[in-house]
């Protein structure tokens, strides 16, 4: 018959085996998840994380595309005018990009530096009408986004968002300027005669802004 000391002796023995159970199972979920376990190096050929946009990069890589592009599609002053009087909406298609309310053009031409102003100088062409002024962005402060945006090979879609979008476009602008302007002594250029290709926004018929792909200084 069992006394009061061996059945207290039992009960006070079930929480014990209970715990050790449950400690080899914990012990054994743990070497599971350990054998299961791959250690990924960042760059190795197993990490996929996504790299984060690289504007510098990006404009490295994709200027000079965008500068071959705009060479080989570059339009004459002289026959661009004449087209856009003819038919303006032909002239888009045939020779621009509409993008958004204004149509932008690859555009080339010889002229002579004029005075200018806050990085942006008159270009005298002697195939410009009278009524035309031609404007070109010397920087160092490039503005607009014709650069990424006149070849339509350039997408918004391509990119995570607008800041993405926006940034692509500053490079482009950053990586002209190291490849064509930077060489160049803008202080020396007023009356010397420059060869062009470039890109512009068409706003006002009559005044042209243009932003170079590259510059010529003869």
């Amino acid at each position: 018959m069992s006394t009061y000391q061996d059945v207290a002796a039992k009960r006070s023995s079930k929480p014990s085996r209970r715990s050790l159970t449950i400690s080899l199972l914990v012990a054994a979920l743990i070497v599971a998840m350990a054998l299961d376990t791959t250690v990924v190096r960042t760059g190795s050929d197993l990490d996929f994380t996504e790299e984060a946009f690289s504007p510098e990069q990006f404009g490295a890589t994709e200027f000079p595309a965008v500068q071959q592009w705009i060479e080989e599609n570059a339009v004459g002053v002289q026959l661009l005018v004449q087209a856009l009087e003819d038919d303006r909406d032909a002239a888009i298609t045939q020779h621009g990009r509409q993008t958004g309310a204004h149509p932008i053009f690859p555009v080339s031409f010889t002229g002579r530096i004029e005075e200018g102003q806050s990085g942006i100088v008159e270009v005298a062409v002697d195939q410009a009408p009278d009524d035309l002024t031609i404007r070109l962005q010397l920087g160092p402060a490039i503005n607009g986004t014709e650069l990424r945006d006149v070849t339509g090979t350039i997408r918004f879609q391509q990119f995570t968002n607008q800041i993405e979008y926006q940034n692509a476009g500053r490079a482009l602008n950053n990586a002209m300027r190291a490849d064509t302007l930077d060489p160049i002594d803008r202080d020396q250029l007023e009356g010397r005669l420059i060869t062009v290709s470039g890109a512009f926004t068409l706003i006002n018929p009559n005044n042209w802004l243009v932003t170079p792909a590259r510059v010529t200084v003869q």
